[in-house]
């Protein structure tokens, strides 16, 4: 199946990510507040640009069980996109007022000029890597759950099986529309790039 070799392809960044100071800080809970409050701003940012993603994916499609399946994604951003909001009402955060990082800025734009300009493969091959990589995310980080963990909401939500289905759901129109090729692949690998230098974004801005 091309998305996992696309996703082994790409093992290098995933263990990155998996060992980045950012999501080794999620598990254990010894991320900084602030840290995890620029990175809340900074996603809910990113969630929106993926939205619109969704929608011009749809917009490209001209098979109705491909649009019935962006519209059921589509809603499962707007609950991400609540979840977010949630954190915002608990650390202060104003959402409406996010000024993206450069690394934010370069993978919303980067989604956008695909949207917009490439086929439906490569948005597909944009966007899976997202969803996959935080799903192996939480998977990894819930054996680390205790108690009053500070971040159990976020490990909860990628670990659970309503976030691992809508990943799944991607990966398998990955499969179904794309073929293996270079635009494809260098798509792919971008994206995951972008969501390592997202980690990172937070932790090098200054409070």
């Amino acid at each position: 199946m091309l998305h996992g070799l696309l996703w082994q392809l790409n093992s290098e960044i995933t263990r990155r990510c998996l060992e980045h100071p950012f999501v080794r800080g999620l598990a254990d809970g010894t991320l900084e507040r602030e840290v995890f409050k620029r990175y809340v701003a900074q996603d809910a940012f990113f969630l929106r640009t993926f939205l619109r993603a969704y929608a011009l994916a749809a917009a490209k499609s001209d098979d109705l069980e491909h649009v019935r399946l962006f519209h059921q994604l589509m809603a499962g951003v707007v609950d991400e996109l609540k979840l977010h909001a949630g954190y915002a009402a608990k650390l202060g955060i104003d959402l409406g007022h996010v000024e993206p990082y450069p690394a934010t800025s370069a993978y919303t734009n980067f989604l956008l000029r695909i949207a917009w300009h490439g086929s439906l493969a490569e948005i597909v091959a944009a966007m899976v890597p997202c969803m996959r990589l935080y799903t192996f995310l939480g998977s990894e980080l819930s054996g680390s759950l205790r108690p009053e963990h500070p971040y159990e909401d976020w490990i909860k939500t990628y670990s659970s099986d309503d976030f691992r289905a809508p990943a799944r759901q991607l990966e398998s129109l990955l499969d179904n529309v794309a073929v293996d090729c270079p635009t494809g692949r260098d798509a792919y690998r971008y994206a995951m790039q972008c969501e390592l230098d997202f980690f990172s974004a937070p932790m090098e801005v200054p409070p």
